[in-house]
């Protein structure tokens, strides 16, 4: 799953002896300084009796923001958010036993999609261990399959190094989450502190970051004979920073290739773009699928050829050629057969192309013209249409009309899992990398609420909607307390369709219609409870009431709940059924004919 391959012992070997004028503090003092020399402003968490000695270190340290979470796994989302947002680690501090076991969910979501966390859990003192104490797990041994790296430290002289090293780990290469496991004495005890240029790495772990030169020159080459070219951008592109989104856009300028992305990588090129053709996979856009499907050569840049893209293995662009970008050399011809497999960052190596693209003189565009003649034929079809409305609220149409009412705002927009998940992803335009966070690989529901919350404490300016679902916002609704007691003013925009809405489409289309418990039963007033959590709390329940809802919405001060009532059977389509190609998707009923029936902001045509 990662570059880094995990030793066997559970404690890194001892730093250098730090010099004699070292200063000397107790262990969860050394936590706190780690986090400050770290560059740290803001930590998540839950305190409990096995990290009390870090929490007492903090309430000394007004440097340090403490966001407190209602539930551990929300503070492993919100922390998610936050790194996904700013592009630095987002710190994670929870108890020993069940504050590090509600952790587990926040922390393979985090693998999944390669987001930096840091995540610091309590421990029982060293010689309990292994003695079934009061709130004792191995965490180590739980968490050894879903971070990218984890340690126990037992030894206070080993904390420093053991934090600095984590930090680096999970910041660099691919990055994910990585975990520090203090047991309650070693909190306690005395030891030297290291500032990071103190520390000399334990880990043999180096990165490469630009890719080989004749790599390099060989996927140029392809992509200069290619004539039905495509880029297939993932998530990558995000975590490389803002230089890779701009490489990116550079080289499919000079290129004039099609753009494509996974759920993950929306934002890296401009949505409004000529070149764009909008995400790929299970409900990626008609144009963008048939794209894949029929390229000649595929330039994949931080994507790793997941299911929900690729659909069947054997069917999956069956006559391109692939030039693969990924910073985790295992990525490489892990799921498809890579023709040239260049490993490094994906900002600097698409410089790279683009500067040896630029040496060679570039290409002759017009050979591009039959290809795109053919986009535009799939473009002619719009696979997103729907039918419109005036009873009832379409899901698609509510998307539509935030996208359009926000424009122009600093928007950032985190999301739950499920069919309103798909729909913002195709109806929610993204122009800039780091507006989109959302569950990908893992497909958390509860996701979105405590991710917006710490997406709120990076940008405290932006404004900040998750799009959920009445079920999924249930997973971890509690954390409306937190955005309260926060002053966070995140809103949280409901699609009410009162079902399981993705369980309840597989089980129409491919269960016989036979709906096993997807039916949202007992479902609370929303706006009651918002009110009780002290929230504003707004609903709307028909197209007329929809706009002046969101206004109100969007421009109340603090935190909002708004229930939108939708409708209960609508499909999310585009639909690549499982075992199905990419041009074997299934469309709603209105795909074809109301191409032009709906305008750019969700309104319909005459």
């Amino acid at each position: 799953m990662t570059a880094l391959s995990r030793p066997a012992t559970l404690q890194a070997p001892p730093p250098p002896a730090p010099a004699s004028d070292a200063e000397v503090l107790s262990g969860a003092e050394i936590v706190v300084r780690a986090l400050l020399d770290q560059g740290v402003t803001t930590l998540f968490g839950y305190p409990g009796g096995a990290v009390l000695p870090i929490y007492d270190a903090l309430f000394h340290e007004p440097r340090l923001r403490h966001v407190l979470v209602r539930h551990e796994q929300a503070a492993a989302h919100a922390a998610e958010g936050y790194a996904r947002s700013t592009g630095r680690a987002g710190v994670v501090l929870v108890t020993s036993g069940p504050g590090a076991t509600n952790t587990v969910t926040g922390i393979v979501d985090a693998l999944m999609d390669s987001v930096p966390l840091v995540v610091i859990t309590g421990q029982v003192p060293t010689h309990l261990i292994g003695s079934d104490a009061f709130q004792e797990c191995d965490t180590v041994g739980i968490t050894r399959t879903c971070t990218k790296h984890n340690v126990l430290v037992k030894d206070v002289r080993d904390l420093a190094s053991a934090l600095h090293e984590a930090f680096r780990i999970a910041t660099t290469g691919r990055p994910g989450p990585v975990l520090v496991d203090i047991p309650k004495d070693v909190q306690f005890a005395q030891g030297p502190y290291l500032r990071p240029d103190q520390v000399r790495p334990t880990h043999g772990y180096r990165p490469r970051r630009r890719a080989e030169p004749s790599k390099v020159a060989q996927a140029v080459e392809m992509l200069a004979e290619a004539k039905r070219p495509i880029f297939y951008t993932g998530g990558g592109v995000i975590n490389a920073g803002p230089q890779a989104s701009a490489a990116l856009r550079a080289f499919a300028r000079e290129t004039g290739a099609p753009v494509t992305s996974t759920l993950l990588g929306l934002g890296a090129f401009p949505a409004s773009d000529p070149q764009w053709l909008g995400m790929v996979g299970m409900h990626g856009a008609y144009e963008a699928n048939h794209a894949m499907h029929d390229c000649d050569v595929m330039v994949a840049i931080g994507a790793r050829f997941d299911d929900r893209v690729t659909g069947r293995i054997d069917a999956f662009s069956p006559g391109s050629r692939k030039i693969h970008i990924d910073i985790d050399p295992s990525s490489i011809g892990k799921v498809v057969r890579t023709e040239a497999g260049l490993v490094g960052d994906a900002g600097e190596v698409t410089a790279q192309l683009l500067e040896l693209w630029r040496a060679r003189g570039g290409a002759d565009l017009a050979r591009l013209k039959p290809w795109w003649r053919r986009i535009e034929g799939w473009r002619s079809r719009n696979g997103f249409g729907y039918r419109p409305s005036a009873e009832e609220i379409k899901p698609q149409h509510a998307i539509q009309r935030l996208a359009a009412l926000t424009r122009g705002r600093d928007v950032r927009i985190s999301t739950e899992v499920g069919q309103h998940q798909m729909w913002a992803a195709q109806f929610f335009p993204f122009e800039e990398p780091n507006r989109w966070m959302t569950s990908g690989g893992l497909g958390t529901m509860g996701y979105g609420l405590p991710a917006a919350i710490g997406v709120q404490v990076a940008h405290p300016e932006s404004l900040v909607i998750d799009i959920a679902g009445e079920a999924s916002i249930q997973m971890n609704i509690q954390e409306l307390a937190t955005a309260l007691q926060h002053r966070l003013p995140v809103k949280v925009f409901i699609l009410n369709n009162q079902w399981m809405g993705m369980v309840r489409q597989w089980q129409s289309l491919l269960h016989g219609g036979r709906y096993s418990h997807s039916y949202s039963e007992s479902l609370p007033d929303f706006v009651k409870l918002a009110e009780a959590y002290g929230a504003l709390g707004l609903r709307a329940e028909r197209p007329e009431a929809l706009d002046d809802a969101i206004r109100r919405m969007i421009d109340h001060p603090g935190p909002v709940v708004l229930d939108c009532h939708v409708s209960k059977d609508e499909n999310c389509f585009p639909m690549i059924p499982s075992g199905k190609a990419h041009n074997e998707m299934l469309l709603g009923e209105d795909g074809g004919e109301l191409s032009q029936a709906i305008d750019p902001a969700g309104r319909r045509l005459v």
